[in-house]
């Protein structure tokens, strides 16, 4: 929503001059912001925990699906980063293979990329291929006595080179983690918030019908402030409580932070940020499609709204 904007300075200065506790403490803003964040996402996902950072919504992904499916193992996508904790090192392979290496419970999936991966624009069914890679990956892991918690991924892989997976691909690959017990993980905390245009969570660029079973969201969610969250179903909030070992995170969802959350969905509401990302996005996609023709070294201009590639290559043919 831009850089020092008003209605968020107000916003946290309003909240700031009332009252900040910890989150022990009920307050109406962690309420009011729920429900708001809830009206932008489907049905089923309707449980909110919030926290200060994209990471720690991911770590809490991450112990949410493994309690639900008392699995341990994760499978990731070639190049993904999904944060700086360790748990989160250990399921990014950009950074782990420069690190420890990769942990026997991580297995790493070939990104769904048309452009120079693997299955490419001219293979027949190049959804149906990749989410294939996914479920022999599955299948390989159980003959080794492995389970698999969840499929943990952005759903627009950014730092493995703004990619764009192909409509179709995340319904198949859940139909293959939920067959094998494991949970559905839709990392927006890049993408989230309106970026793509079209929709305000990028997962829904696959189709209304692919529901994730945890989302998690960090980086514009507070345009600055440290907020993130993590929304996910009744049933696996559910398991997560049974522990008995209840979930508390001192400045997650405290007053100011919520605050400022709430006036983040207004702005983008109040401004047509979303229609505005398409507008712009649809203007410098079509800009740089016409640098594609006249320069050589531009093999692919891809992109949803304000996501987008320009892939520089050595040559056409290779």
């Amino acid at each position: 929503v831009g850089h020092c904007h008003p209605d968020i300075v107000k916003a946290a200065h309003e909240q700031n001059q009332l009252l900040n506790t910890n989150s022990r403490y009920l307050h109406d803003n962690l309420v009011d912001y729920a429900e708001r964040l809830s009206k932008t996402l489907p049905e089923k996902l309707c449980i909110f925990y919030f926290l200060n950072s994209g990471s720690e919504a991911n770590d809490l992904a991450l112990r949410l699906a493994r309690q639900y499916t008392k699995h341990e193992d994760v499978i990731v996508l070639d190049h993904a980063y999904h944060g700086h904790l360790t748990s989160l090192i250990d399921i990014s392979p950009y950074k782990f293979r420069n690190l420890e290496g990769q942990k026997e419970w991580v297995h790493v999936a070939p990104v769904p990329d048309t452009y120079r991966g693997l299955y490419r624009e001219d293979h027949e069914d190049p959804v149906t291929a990749y989410a294939d890679e996914v479920k022999n990956i599955i299948e390989h892991a159980q003959k080794r006595g492995r389970k698999i918690a969840a499929f943990f991924v952005e759903s627009l892989p950014s730092v493995g080179g703004q990619i764009i997976p192909p409509a179709g691909y995340f319904q198949k690959v859940a139909e293959h983690v939920h067959e094998a017990g494991g949970v559905f993980i839709a990392d927006e905390i890049q993408v989230g918030f309106g970026r793509v245009g079209k929709h305000f969570w990028a997962f829904q660029l696959q189709g209304e019908d692919f529901i994730p079973d945890i989302v998690t969201m960090g980086k514009p969610i507070g345009n600055g402030h440290p907020l993130a969250c993590v929304a996910t179903t009744k049933e696996i909030a559910e398991a997560f409580a049974a522990t008995g070992v209840e979930y508390f995170n001192t400045f997650g969802g405290n007053p100011v932070s919520c605050a400022i959350g709430l006036a983040v969905l207004d702005v983008i509401e109040k401004e047509h940020l979303q229609a505005h990302a398409t507008e712009v996005g649809n203007f410098l996609m079509k800009t740089l499609k016409e640098q594609q023709i006249k320069h050589p070294i531009i093999g692919d201009v891809r992109g949803c709204g304000l996501f987008i590639g320009v892939d520089l290559i050595k040559d056409q043919a290779e």
